[in-house]
């Protein structure tokens, strides 16, 4: 007899929003263990419940302390653990919960930005070794001092592939979409599901804006060759894989089109010319949890550059005194910045062997009237800086020339 698949099941909150919800899931789990599979859950906080709390945090005080913030945040998913469990129980499916600490969940970090270093999921195997489904908080670990610390905006996700790569099995994130579009639903009327995706186009696509999966998660994924599924838990159909090798197909160059509104662009300007300027300001923002992306200089004559890269816009105060420090710190003429940018990139494996996809894309931009301010491009994708603005038609367009246009 062949031994039982496992499965690490994910639910997010929209999936456990509500009671009803909740019994709809333990139906979904209950569907698994028909069909063989050794199930464990990882769950999200119910609803907005994250954002309710941290608006209530906001609401006690205007100074937040990050340790406190993970204490509180990590409440949400414990709801959640012991909700799922006796709606499983209910379903006469054995079930237990356990908090991350339970779990073996060990992280370090910045607070509410922590990075998973272990997983020790003995107590996990036990209640799988005992048919029991093991309903596990997302979202959370504890450092070596015994601190809740949390793992950033979805990072039930990376809960969810951790624990698959822990326990050997396949990983299975529950949404409230099909699987993996081609853009944003709300933003094309026209999206593509893709049936298959490759670690790679796949971690390209959520780090530069894609909401449908972590991007550390997927890094995780592709690090342990953890079998990736994507998929709805409200509505049946098949969803998307992730996997290491994609079928072989010559269909669709750009799999997706993705944006991100949510940065900002800063700029040193006037720095001087000599080695070691760049390693010490990004050292300096580093130290203080900032990551810089798309990352420019610019030659200036009389010995002076101009640095630019784009940041995160909640960290933003953090990099304006971070670099305001520094510019007086190397004697620079000063520190600019933009919050009214997005930036707009297609992605597909198949971009480096196009050499005529980068001009298509900015003849394409340039036809809807949309100016671009930086650009930059790897093996799986060609990004833009835009106007805040116009980012969604740049978004509508690309996908019209590069994804709808090639698929008729």
């Amino acid at each position: 007899m062949s031994e039982a698949k496992t499965a690490v099941l994910k639910f997010g909150g929209s999936s456990v929003a509500d009671a009803d919800r909740m019994r709809d899931v333990a139906i979904i789990i209950k569907s698994y263990i028909e069909k063989g599979y050794k199930v464990a859950t990882i769950v999200s906080a119910m609803g907005n419940t994250t954002n309710n709390l941290l608006a209530l945090a906001g609401d006690v005080t205007d100074e937040l302390s990050g340790r406190e913030i993970d204490q509180l945040l990590a409440t949400g998913e414990q709801q959640s653990i012991a909700l799922l469990a006796l709606a499983l129980k209910r379903e006469g499916i054995p079930a237990q919960s356990f908090t991350a600490a339970q779990a073996g969940f060990y992280a370090n970090g910045f607070p509410t930005e922590g990075r998973i270093y272990r997983v020790d999921p003995k107590a996990v195997r036990a209640a799988l070794g005992n048919t029991l489904v093991a309903v596990v908080a997302g979202f959370q670990a504890i450092t070596d001092d015994g601190d809740v610390i949390t793992l950033g905006r979805g990072g039930s996700d990376l809960s969810a592939v951790a624990l698959a790569a822990a326990i050997g099995g396949e990983c299975h994130i529950l949404k409230d979409v099909p699987g993996v579009m081609s853009a944003d639903p709300r933003v094309v009327k026209s999206p593509i599901k893709l049936s298959h995706l490759s670690y790679q186009e796949c971690m390209e696509l959520s780090s530069l804006g894609a909401k449908m999966l972590q991007a550390r998660s997927v890094e995780v994924a592709a690090r342990y060759e953890v079998p990736l599924y994507v998929a709805s838990s409200f509505t049946k159909g098949e969803g998307t894989w992730i996997v290491k090798n994609i079928p072989v197909s010559e269909g669709l160059i750009i799999k997706g089109v993705v944006h991100d509104s949510k940065v900002a662009k800063v700029v040193m300007m006037g720095v001087p010319d000599v080695p070691g300027v760049a390693g010490r300001l990004f050292t300096s923002l580093a130290e203080r949890g900032i990551g810089a992306e798309m990352i420019i200089q610019n030659n200036m004559k009389g010995g002076m550059n101009d640095i630019g890269f784009l940041v995160r816009k909640e960290l933003l105060d953090g990099a304006i005194d971070v670099c305001r420090n520094f510019s007086r710190d190397v004697e620079a003429q000063g520190v600019s910045f933009n919050t009214e940018i997005a930036r707009v990139s297609i992605v597909g494996a198949g971009i480096a062997n196009h050499p005529d996809i980068p001009s298509r894309m900015f003849t394409t931009l340039a036809r809807e009237g949309i100016n671009i301010d930086m650009i930059a491009s790897t093996a799986l994708a060609v990004t833009c800086v835009v106007a805040q603005a116009r980012v969604e038609d740049a978004v509508r367009a690309l996908h019209e020339h590069f994804i709808e246009e090639e698929a008729v």
